[in-house]
């Protein structure tokens, strides 16, 4: 196959393109890396726990006071 140049495209190719290289691009930055995988049992008793307790009316606390209690940001 000959290589083609940028140059030699027309606009209508030239926009297949990108918009080709774009959703390439986006559909690897948004592959799940653990698609597939079962979570453990007790994180999913821990976690179970806790979308109780949110819905229950837990207190919760922000992220960014999680931060700052972490030494995170200063």
């Amino acid at each position: 196959m000959t290589p083609v140049k940028v140059a030699d495209l027309t606009i209508n190719q030239f926009k297949e393109l990108i918009r080709e290289v774009v959703i390439h691009t986006l559909s690897e930055m948004m592959d799940d890396p653990d698609e597939g995988m079962e979570l453990r049992d007790d994180f999913a008793e821990e976690l179970q726990h806790s979308l109780t307790s949110l819905g229950a009316g837990t207190k919760t606390i922000p992220a960014q006071e999680v931060a700052e209690r972490l030494g995170l940001i200063w």
